[in-house]
């Protein structure tokens, strides 16, 4: 069995918060849901080149642990996307997490990932 490369573990910090689109405060919306309907850690939510949103909050079993991110974008490739436009992170961090980062870097090399408290604040906006 070929050795997997270990998921990314550093951390982005946001810079100073950029002003939201009304699409890309939707996804604060449903970020902060999907991190309250099952009281999560955190939640996330994208917007892919469609403009169709997946949310998602982060999963944590013995034998399974997802960040919102990850899982969001995994259900936006799992659903046929292949670009996202934008994402946002609901979370009691000031950072982002490496690996939810990675996953969507994967598919967008320059979407904003947005970082918010819990109350919707935006906290700061991850570019590169």
């Amino acid at each position: 069995m070929p050795d997997t490369p270990a998921a990314p573990t550093a951390r982005s910090t946001p810079t100073a918060a950029a002003e939201l689109s009304a699409e890309d405060g939707k996804l604060v919306v449903l970020a902060r849901g999907a991190r309250a309907r099952v009281g999560a850690v955190e939640g996330a939510a994208v917007r892919d080149q469609d403009g169709r949103t997946y949310a998602a909050a982060s999963v944590a079993l013995p034998s399974l642990t997802l960040t919102a991110l990850q899982l969001a974008v995994a259900s936006a490739v799992a659903a046929g996307a292949s670009r996202l436009e934008a994402a946002v992170v609901v979370t009691e961090a000031s950072t982002l997490d490496g690996a939810g980062h990675a996953a969507v870097r994967d598919l967008a090399a320059d979407a904003p990932i947005h970082v918010a408290a819990p109350d919707g604040t935006v906290l700061g906006t991850v570019t590169q």
